[in-house]
């Protein structure tokens, strides 16, 4: 059964430099606390649970997808680290008139989440990953996983054929449009039963379907660049990152291991491990409520800190 999930309150994108823009789309309250969502790999900026949406609206949350550079409506672009991201998401900050933020990351937002606040620790007050991507180069690294065992060896290739595979992957999406629900079943069908029994639930299904429809129709660059930076150092070390972090990774992960989040979470300063039982990789899109509950008591600590 089809189901219908409400567009984004405002849509649009900032400029980033000369010739470069980053799209968005807000959700829940205009006036409240700033909390940026990143996209997993692939998505877009309108991979936002429904349930976070709704939470927001009810609680005082503006709450911001961002397109990374070649999805949606954002300019195609290749950083030489993941750090780079960080300049962009300040810039978006300024434009919409942010000064203090949260961030939460999925997946591959996770590398992103936490370059922001190694780089603007006076403005994040804590973030959230879910299931996030681990270095794979330098004194934090660690083998393994999807990104450890295809990632790596694959990147190089990358960089050089990622824009005409970018615009044949573009080109794939729109030709099954007409079939995306069922291919999307058939996915499911393949996957863990953690990730199928979110898949096929029909606020996510329709969260899953508006997101890739919408920010894929035109271009598909990003995944392929996040597959580059990832393999590359990121630009910083994790005990840089000196906020608060909290983190959800489900204990039967497919892509990115368990261990890959004990491990990153062990290296942080200042981080709590949350533990997803019988989850596997999108097992965090599911405790969206428990997650944005986290951040509203990371922000009242901060408040009450000052």
């Amino acid at each position: 059964m089809a189901v219908e999930i409400a567009r984004p309150k405002l849509e649009g994108n900032v400029a980033v430099g000369s010739d470069r823009r980053i799209g968005f789309a807000e959700f829940g309250d205009p006036q409240g606390r700033a909390i940026f969502w990143l996209h997993g790999t692939p998505g877009a900026r309108r991979q936002v649970p429904v349930e976070a949406r709704l939470y927001a609206e009810s609680n005082r949350i503006r709450l911001i997808g961002v397109d990374r550079p070649g999805i949606g409506s954002s300019t195609p672009h290749e950083y030489g680290s993941v750090l780079d991201f960080a300049e962009d998401l300040r810039t978006i900050a300024d434009t919409l008139g942010i000064d203090r933020m949260e961030i939460i990351g999925l997946s591959g937002g996770g590398p992103y989440t936490l370059a922001c606040a190694a780089a603007m620790p006076d403005r994040v007050v804590g973030i959230g990953v879910l299931g996030g991507v681990a270095p794979t180069r330098g004194a934090d690294a660690i083998g393994g996983g999807v990104m450890g065992t295809v990632g790596l060896p694959v990147a190089p290739l990358l960089e050089h054929v990622g824009t005409p595979l970018s615009v044949f992957a573009a080109g794939l999406i729109r030709l099954i449009k007409p079939v995306a629900e069922p291919a999307l079943y058939l996915y499911a069908s393949v996957s863990p039963v953690g990730d199928r029994r979110l898949l096929v639930r029909p606020e996510f299904k329709a969260m899953f379907l508006d997101d890739l429809l919408n920010g894929s129709r035109k271009q598909l660059a990003a995944p392929f660049a996040d597959v580059v930076v990832f393999a590359r150092d990121w630009g910083f070390r994790l005990d840089e990152v000196k906020v608060p972090v909290r983190w959800w990774h489900g204990d039967r992960d497919h892509i990115v291991p368990f261990a890959h989040g004990e491990h990153v979470v062990g290296k942080l300063p200042d981080a709590t491990l949350h533990t997803l039982p019988g989850e596997s990789h999108l097992g965090g899109l599911g405790q969206a409520e428990a997650i944005m509950d986290a951040m509203v008591e990371l922000w009242d600590a901060y408040d009450g800190n000052r």
